[in-house]
């Protein structure tokens, strides 16, 4: 763990608020996601990185990474004029002049697949490939939630909860001159993105450690008899992807997965620290001022109010990180123009030092910023661009 010396001089005079990454563990945290991969192929979730000069740099760590999972149309074109190929839209497009653009990448030679899950994407998306004279590969999102005791364990994501469903699209892309089924997906975010380490909450814990256990086994299930079901079409896949960061270690083990999806654990945001089966080093965070002093050991930061996604929590809060011991105030939390914050320890801490937060989420850090500075050996080595950065807001 860094202390918080380390990072007051090796940002000295840089203007507050900002955001960083560590490259020396981001690429520590790479290694570990490699090592869990099970010797398969990690498909890099773009939602999770939100800069084209990170994603390039982890794309160049290791052989094992490689094609990124977008999250919209957009920025699946921007990437491709940067240079990516292997590109899987992770979630529907709908929006005609968008497909008509992918279209336009695909008949140049891109890699590029769309993500449907309903006839009514089949047949959307067969139109306008038949209009632009093209064939669009297109993976099927499988549902990989599990129901159980009256219980929806998991997130509503795709319709495509059975075999005969997922089959029946498959067989209807297979009909089709303008469609090829290019891969399966299925990600398990009940297991992949719900913590099971909270503190004070054993039973809770406990509870979702049992759950998980059992949704790894149906989804291992589904998604052999699913790929086993397909083969027996005839149909070849070039990809089964599954997983994320949280079960990585599990859907690695799975015959029927060709490829993973990882992508919050290269930054390790503060959701992270609630996972009982590993641990990544905190890489990124961002650095607020400290413009007031108004009590004793209560100290008042410009900005900070950069709460997370997701079902509202104290846990979406942004976490205090440096010097060890800050803490929000419950009162008050992390505020849209200032943030005050409890400090008791031994930093001495004066008016315009900076206070060191990590986002709960890893991606979302970057939609408040335009940079990233990169921080190597104790020293800033380069500045790389956020989306907003390089001028783009695509969700």
């Amino acid at each position: 763990m860094r202390d918080y010396r380390y990072y007051q001089s090796a940002f000295a005079g840089i203007p507050k608020p900002f955001a960083f990454v560590d490259l020396d563990l981001l690429e520590q945290n790479a290694e570990q996601i490699g090592l869990q991969s099970n010797g398969k192929p990690i498909r890099i979730a773009s939602s999770s990185i939100r800069s084209v000069g990170i994603l390039k740099h982890l794309l160049q760590l290791d052989d094992c990474f490689s094609g990124v999972m977008c999250f919209s149309a957009p920025e699946a074109l921007h990437l491709c004029e940067e240079g990516f190929d292997d590109l899987l839209l992770g979630y529907p497009v709908w929006e005609k002049s968008w497909l008509v653009a992918l279209g336009e990448q695909i008949r140049q030679g891109r890699t590029l697949t769309l993500t449907i899950d309903s006839v009514s994407h089949a047949e959307h998306l067969e139109q306008i490939a038949r209009e632009q004279g093209v064939i669009f590969p297109v993976c099927l999102d499988i549902d990989m939630s599990y129901d159980i005791w009256g219980l929806h364990f998991g997130v509503w994501r795709s319709p495509l909860r059975s075999l005969e469903k997922a089959v029946a699209l498959a067989s209807r892309v297979a009909s089709s001159k303008h469609l090829l089924l290019d891969g399966i997906m299925g990600y398990e975010a009940q297991v992949a993105s719900i913590g099971d380490r909270y503190p004070r909450q054993f039973f809770k814990n406990s509870l979702i450690r049992l759950l998980k256990r059992q949704s790894v086994k149906e989804a291992a299930h589904r998604r052999k008899e699913l790929v086993k079901a397909i083969r027996e079409l005839g149909i070849s896949l070039r990809f089964v992807n599954g997983g994320g960061t949280g079960s990585l270690h599990h859907t690695g083990k799975e015959d029927a997965v060709t490829e993973l999806t990882a992508g919050s654990g290269f930054f390790a945001p503060g959701l992270l620290d609630y996972y009982q089966d590993f641990h990544f080093q905190p890489a990124a965070g961002f650095a607020l001022e400290i413009i007031r002093k108004p009590a004793e050991h209560i100290y008042t930061c410009a900005g900070g109010g950069y709460l997370a996604s997701g079902s509202a929590g104290a846990d979406r809060l942004p976490k205090p990180y440096l010097p060890q011991g800050v803490q929000l105030l419950p009162g008050e939390g992390a505020g849209e123009v200032q943030t005050p914050i409890q400090y008791r320890g031994m930093e001495t801490l004066e008016l315009g030092d900076p206070v060191f937060f990590r986002h709960a989420k890893a991606g979302e850090l970057c939609e408040r910023f335009s940079r990233l500075y990169c921080v190597s050996g104790g020293k800033v080595v380069d500045e790389m661009t956020t989306y907003r950065g390089d001028g783009l807001c695509f969700l």
